[in-house]
């Protein structure tokens, strides 16, 4: 295995295990998931923080998010297209804050300049995304993508929510829907509400 393989072999197994166990992970159970000797490890690492940050970074990396988006089917309608955006959106954001409690950060790494850039190009791809419908939108592309990361942040947080997540499916109910009734709309073709609770 090459070096880079092993190094992305032993962050993947810690993974799991910053999420159950955060910082006071040893280098002994991260040595028994990834399958090699816990001597293994200090040849690739030279200690256990730098094995966290090299996870941590791993984890926070959007390279694969980006990919992930840009393998969203366009010729999808509209709203599975949405809904589609908002379960990847979705998985990652929760993914990254649960790695963020389990091991006490505040922020997400990195600097400030580099986290907008990111933010930038998942607006932007959203965005892209959206273009083909542009003409069924009050907003535009980028104003709807924006919108849309709000609402996912919002109706997926685990502090925000009080433990009870909004589905993607009922995102993208009231993202596109609001939450008035639509008089004029045939009731059996109205889209689900979204739960009274949210």
């Amino acid at each position: 295995m090459s070096p880079v393989d092993r190094r992305a072999a032993l962050t993947a197994a810690t993974l799991p295990l910053l999420l159950a166990h955060g910082t006071t992970v040893t280098t002994r159970q991260i040595a028994e998931a990834a399958g090699v000797a816990e001597g293994t490890l200090f040849r690739v690492f030279p200690d256990k923080s730098a094995i966290i940050r090299a996870t941590l970074d791993a984890a926070m990396d959007p390279a694969p998010l980006y990919e992930e988006l840009a393998g969203v089917e366009t010729k999808l309608t509209l709203r599975p297209r949405l809904v589609a955006i908002t379960t990847i959106l979705q998985r990652r954001l929760v993914n990254v804050i649960a790695l963020m409690m389990a091991v006490g950060m505040h922020e997400p790494p990195g600097d400030l300049e580099a986290r907008r850039e990111s933010n930038h190009t998942i607006t932007a791809t959203i965005a892209l995304l959206l273009s083909p419908d542009h003409g069924q939108l009050r907003l535009p592309p980028p104003e709807v993508a924006r919108l849309l990361r709000l609402l996912i942040f919002s109706g997926s947080h685990p502090l925000i929510t009080d433990g009870t997540p909004l589905t993607a499916e009922e995102i993208v109910t009231l993202l596109l829907d609001g939450v008035l009734v639509h008089e004029s709309a045939d009731p059996a073709e109205r889209s689900p509400s979204v739960r009274a609770t949210c």
